[in-house]
């Protein structure tokens, strides 16, 4: 199932990603810092997405108390 997420105080403005039977597809960062956001998408590729969300949990990206990573964990809890 396909799911659209907006993500609050980083630099990227939206996630798209697949989520089958339980495991991440597709992942796509729109806006934010380019290279590191395909990075992750591939990385997590076919991965279990909960898994997933406790490995990104926590992430922080300077003084902003979230991260683009931490902001996906929670696009992730938020339809697992």
């Amino acid at each position: 199932m396909h799911h659209t997420f907006s993500p609050q105080g980083v630099c990227s403005m939206q996630i798209d990603f697949d989520i089958e039977d339980g495991k991440l597809h597709n992942v796509v960062f729109t806006g934010g810092c380019n290279g590191n956001l395909k990075a992750i998408g591939r990385l997590v590729e076919g991965k279990d997405a909960r898994e997933i969300s406790e490995i990104l949990r926590g992430n922080q990206c300077g003084f902003r108390g979230t991260s683009c990573a931490d902001q996906f964990s929670k696009a992730i809890d938020a339809v697992v």
